[in-house]
């Protein structure tokens, strides 16, 4: 006997196949355009010196670089270090008492690069003015001798947005009910920030801060993201799993500043990157290994604020979507029996 099956019809087919298309553009629009358009602009830089000296100086680097720079004036050199590795700015530039460029390739290896090219514009301003005088390049955060060329800690950014987002999804799939909802995403928060933080540090030396420290932003990193997922999927049902990926991957993660330099997106993107886990995640991430003398208060209430948010829309949206995909019967506890009033 013959037996028949449907099918889709072709024109579903082809509009299914071109849809699917649309989007892997899109996606890829979404990476390849913070690369196309990153520029420098405001990227802020302490300069020390003589105020005449100075306020020239300021002067020919705005014409040479376009507002490429941005400066704050400080009070000498130990004043431009300190600001340096409190992040508040990229670099700095010192002329007395001895001409000098200070750069950080811990905070980016690509602003370290535009600062060595402005070191040579020094030197070509200062030799036309004193013959001799030679510019002095610092690297006063260097990077690690484990990660040499910065890869390592940039690509950290990936467990923290592709960890969290597959808890979050299987945690939604899998799991009933809203209490063990959020236990099993604090479990798998500790547990997936316990073991990047052992392959990250431990064995390939890629985070210099301290261990209990670099453990909690990476578990509260990937809890925030999987706890929106989460929480997005209990209040929209399997629609929020695709919203929160989409939010994720699409927008937080191309400005977020872990490949593209925040001063080097288009404003106001870099400051709006940082709102979302993984920007603040990557910003925090670094802090921790090269600047310990900078504050994360913004990067651990934005990722706090993500977790908190997303435990609370578990609850709030648990009777919206609370059954999972398919659960084996063995693994599920017997339905409480109804209590007579």
């Amino acid at each position: 006997m013959t037996s028949s099956r449907q099918h889709t019809k072709w024109g579903f087919t082809v509009l299914f196949g071109v849809l699917g298309s649309l989007i892997v553009g899109l996606f890829l629009l979404a990476f390849l355009w913070p690369v196309a358009t990153a520029a420098p602009n405001g990227l802020k830089v302490a300069i020390s010196g003589p105020a005449q000296t100075v306020s020239t100086l300021k002067g020919a680097i705005a014409k040479q670089t376009g507002g490429a720079l941005s400066f704050t004036e400080v009070s000498g050199r130990s004043a431009a270090v300190s600001s340096i590795r409190n992040r508040d700015v990229y670099g700095a530039i010192v002329l007395a008492p001895q001409p000098e460029v200070l750069t950080a390739s811990a905070a980016n290896s690509s602003v370290a690069q535009l600062l060595d090219t402005a070191a040579g514009q020094l030197q070509n301003a200062l030799q036309a003015q004193a013959p001799g005088v030679t510019v002095k390049t610092t690297d006063v955060v260097p990077l690690s001798s484990d990660d040499a060329s910065g890869a390592g800690i940039t690509a950290m950014s990936i467990p923290l947005v592709l960890g969290g987002m597959i808890g979050g999804v299987l945690i939604s799939l899998l799991v009933v009910g809203a209490v063990r909802r959020v236990v099993a995403l604090l479990v798998y928060g500790a547990a997936a920030g316990l073991l990047t933080v052992l392959i990250g540090q431990t064995r390939f030396g890629f985070l210099q801060g301290g261990f209990f420290a670099d453990w909690a932003v990476l578990s509260l990193a990937m809890l925030a993201t999987a706890a929106a997922i989460v929480g997005l999927n209990a209040l929209l049902g399997r629609g929020g799993i695709a919203l929160g990926a989409v939010l994720t991957i699409w927008f937080a993660l191309p400005v977020s500043g872990s490949t593209v330099p925040t001063p080097f997106l288009p404003s106001p993107w870099g400051s709006i990157g940082q709102l979302f886990v993984p920007g603040a995640g990557s910003t925090l991430v670094r802090t921790l290994s090269y600047f310990p003398d900078a504050s994360g208060a913004q990067q651990w209430v934005v990722l706090g604020a993500w977790a908190v948010g997303g435990l609370l829309l578990t609850f709030l949206g648990h009777f919206r979507n609370a059954a999972p995909v398919s659960v084996p019967e063995a693994e599920l506890e017997p339905a409480a029996e109804a209590v007579p009033v």
